[in-house]
């Protein structure tokens, strides 16, 4: 599997664009990881990767989707956008995930690339607005991967994204960016209309035969103000596919992203750890894009790194999180977010203003935390990846309680009252 897996990677995408890959995101990559666990140890704080909201407007509707894409266009410009980047990079980030909204409607994103070729970007898009010349551009550049969202078959996709076409649109794109030999990816957000059709070996031979180079399957998480719960997966189904991964990770030449698991197959959070964290089309600076609550914006006065390193709330979130579960606390415990934007009187980030309404109405559910479940890595390159650079970082092993853990699945119709926001420590 190795061997095919490096015949791809070595044949089948643009030889600069491979080699320009494994620099900024492999090597300084790595190193970005080692930085950030120097801080620990010193007591300070940065993440070595940030996801950036480009823009909240996008020309499809999709079911879950936290994103205000129907409010009056709202994006990062182009001097917010690498002052940010430049103030990353000066702390030894290279690698920047950029959403939307659909990214590619930002007026200005291919110039954010070009003004910033020393370090690489992954695209979250839908693919729509991937034309020849969009993708030549992206093959001059040499920094960025496309990661294309396909969320199922036609009738499941023009459902879940609330347009007509929408598949065919997405697999031109895809076309598109393949023809231009870009390093490509396939994400689905999997839900229980999609997981056979798209958790599956057939899929994923499909992207391999077509070029794709990696797949990154995401759980679908019932947020926004069309959150759709009916579409959550149950903890069965969502073992189904931790499982999927990590066989698929052993025996197909693709690689296979999570982001919610370590080597181990313990679950995590990468916002709770200090992994990753967001910046919205406002700048506003949250836990992660589906946790629309801020009190720092990348506008205020004081620079990126003082905002990192001195902000109580995001500090309070990571541990309070931590605390409670390792698994994702917006599915598992909207309780806490509500009293912690209480407590520090953080703002709804979003135009619609009823992020704090739409997190009392969640029903709480599983996510990655399937205790006593756990499965642990069968590749031993991603178990040696995953212990030196996507693990805890000593979160939960400091943090985590299991006392206060409280087993969605074993809580519902509970109607005892939540325990109370305790006051963490600096």
């Amino acid at each position: 599997m190795y061997f095919r897996l490096a015949s791809r990677l070595l044949l089948e995408p643009d030889k600069r664009l491979l080699a320009k890959a494994a620099w900024t995101l492999g090597v300084r990559g790595l190193w970005s990881v080692h930085k950030h666990k120097q801080r620990l140890k010193r007591g300070d704080f940065f993440p070595p990767f940030l996801y950036l909201s480009v823009i909240n407007s996008c020309n499809l509707r999709c079911q879950g989707c936290w994103v205000d894409v129907g409010a009056k266009q709202h994006r990062i410009e182009l001097d917010a956008a690498n002052k940010v980047i430049a103030e990353a990079k000066a702390m030894g980030n290279s690698f920047f995930g950029i959403l939307g909204g659909e990214p590619f409607m930002h007026k200005d994103l291919l110039k954010i690339f070009a003004a910033n070729r020393d370090v690489y970007f992954q695209v979250f898009t839908n693919g729509h607005f991937i034309t020849d010349e969009v993708a030549a551009e992206l093959r001059r550049l040499g920094n960025v991967t496309p990661l294309i969202s396909v969320e199922g078959s036609e009738i499941v996709s023009d459902t879940r994204r609330g347009r007509e076409g929408v598949l065919n649109q997405t697999m031109q794109g895809l076309e598109t960016a393949l023809r231009h030999r870009l390093l490509v990816g396939v994400c689905t957000s999997v839900c229980k209309t999609n997981i056979d059709d798209l958790v599956s070996n057939a899929w994923v031979d499909r992207l391999i035969e077509m070029g794709v180079m990696y797949c990154w399957y995401h759980i679908y998480r019932p947020v926004g103000p069309e959150s759709n719960p009916d579409l959550a997966l149950t903890s069965e189904q969502q073992r189904r596919v931790r499982q999927f991964v990590v066989d698929t990770r052993a025996t197909k030449p693709i690689v296979v992203i999570d982001a919610y698991h370590d080597d181990a197959g313990n679950a995590l959070c990468p916002a709770a750890t200090g992994f990753t964290h967001h910046v919205g089309p406002w700048g506003d600076i949250e836990p992660c894009p589906v946790i629309q609550l801020a009190k720092e914006s990348i506008h205020d006065d004081r620079s990126l790194k003082d905002t990192f390193n001195e902000s109580e709330f995001l500090r309070d979130f990571r541990e309070l999180t931590a605390q409670h579960t390792r698994g994702c606390v917006i599915m598992e415990r909207p309780d806490l977010l509500v009293q912690l934007a209480e407590k520090h009187g953080a703002r709804d980030t979003t135009a619609r203003t009823k992020v704090i309404d739409e997190l009392n109405a969640v029903s709480p559910r599983r996510s990655q935390y399937q205790p006593g479940d756990e499965i642990p890595e069968r590749s031993f390159v991603y178990r040696w990846a995953k212990k030196y650079a996507f693990n805890d970082f000593g979160t939960y092993s400091r943090h985590f309680d299991t006392s206060k853990y409280q087993d969605p699945d074993q809580q519902s119709g509970d109607t005892s009252p939540k325990s109370e926001l305790p006051i963490l420590s600096r």
